[in-house]
């Protein structure tokens, strides 16, 4: 279990393993969600929109008409 501390102005560091298993890097974004019984879930946004750029690209695979996509 890793531990943190808070400071007064309301800051911690996310310690090393924890930011090393989920892959943060400076100008991720975490998400936190408060459950009733006191649990806080973290997770972490690490993509934006613009990284999924060219991700259904295949070289030599021609593009599909625009009516094709419409239906």
């Amino acid at each position: 279990m890793a531990t943190g501390t808070l400071t007064s102005k309301g800051q911690t560091t996310i310690p090393k393993q924890i930011r090393d298993g989920l892959g943060l890097r400076p100008k991720d974004e975490i998400h936190y969600t408060l459950l009733p019984d006191g649990t806080v879930i973290m997770r972490a946004k690490k993509r934006g929109l613009t990284s999924l750029y060219g991700a259904l690209h295949r070289p030599g695979r021609r593009p599909l008409p625009l009516a094709k996509l419409k239906r």
